[in-house]
């Protein structure tokens, strides 16, 4: 069946725009763009990451009574490495850990939870 659209994008909101986008370029590669200072773009990976200001702050995971989202998944060759690397950049790794040694999740400088997939993890 053929697709209806193709997925070019992903936004995330966030307090900093252009501080977010430059953590996640540190994490992922890419080139950061700003068309102004409420919206920056990360691309050059299969999918560009935007950021939009939004004042409001992300909500606490894993509550059940926090809104739904959408959270980004990242492959590494070696977790505990990037990890280190991450905590240096300025993001935290999460109390509660689901995955054991197959991904690891942490919150970005802003607070929204990722994670980090072992490349050698089979899905």
């Amino acid at each position: 069946m053929p697709a209806l659209a193709q997925l070019f994008a992903v936004t995330v909101d966030c307090p900093d725009p252009f501080g977010l986008a430059r953590f996640y370029q540190a994490l992922a590669g890419g080139e950061v763009a700003s068309s102004n200072d409420d919206f920056v773009t990360l691309s050059g990976g299969a999918v560009r990451i935007d950021f939009q200001r939004v004042a409001n702050p992300a909500t606490s995971w894993p509550d059940e009574d926090s809104p739904r989202r959408v959270h980004l998944d990242f492959r590494v060759d070696d977790l505990e490495r990037a990890e280190e690397e991450l905590q240096r950049l300025g993001a935290t790794v999460a109390e509660h850990q689901p995955g054991g040694r197959r991904f690891r999740v942490f919150f970005d400088p802003a607070g929204h939870p990722f994670c980090l997939v072992d490349a050698a993890t089979q899905y």
